[in-house]
């Protein structure tokens, strides 16, 4: 299953930085995760210094 991306994100775009597949695309506000491309390695949850990403 996807992670993704909550309301509590910042947009600093650390997250973004950290997918090794290139699933994570600014969006409307804050940062989304395209669960098709997702491999739910959890590497954005780990450098997200908001604790804004969780399993979906």
């Amino acid at each position: 299953m996807a992670y993704v991306i909550s309301d509590d994100c910042i947009s600093c775009g650390a997250c973004m930085d950290t997918c090794p597949m290139g699933a994570i695309a600014e969006g409307d506000g804050k940062y989304e995760i395209d669960p098709n491309t997702c491999i739910d390695c959890g590497s954005c949850a780990e450098g997200c210094p908001m604790g804004a990403i969780s399993q979906g």
